[in-house]
């Protein structure tokens, strides 16, 4: 994934937004992580993945997604995961992903 993909598509939040949160900010925990535009607060597809993000900067300074998966197989996972039920975003914001 590229910085300016998208991380949390319930509030639009990219993979550099964040990296750039958790570089300033400095979280103590990943639920903080939360505090950047809401990320991780709606359908919660993301979540796991902002955790990996909070635990790489922890370990290294760096932020990491998954090198291997992209935008489009990113986005793909999370219709799957809405389409099975594990989440809904909240109303009136954009599901698509």
């Amino acid at each position: 994934m590229e910085p300016e993909d998208t991380l949390c598509y319930c509030f639009h939040v990219s993979k550099r937004k964040i990296q750039n949160y958790i570089r300033l900010h400095k979280p103590r925990r990943p639920s903080q992580v939360s505090e950047c535009g809401g990320a991780g607060t709606g359908c919660g597809w993301c979540i796991p993945f902002l955790k990996r993000c909070f635990d790489q900067a922890q370990q290294t300074g760096e932020l990491a997604v998954e090198p291997e998966l992209t935008a489009d197989e990113y986005a793909r996972r999370r219709q799957q995961y809405l389409a099975e039920g594990k989440g809904k975003p909240p109303s009136g914001r954009n599901s698509s992903g």
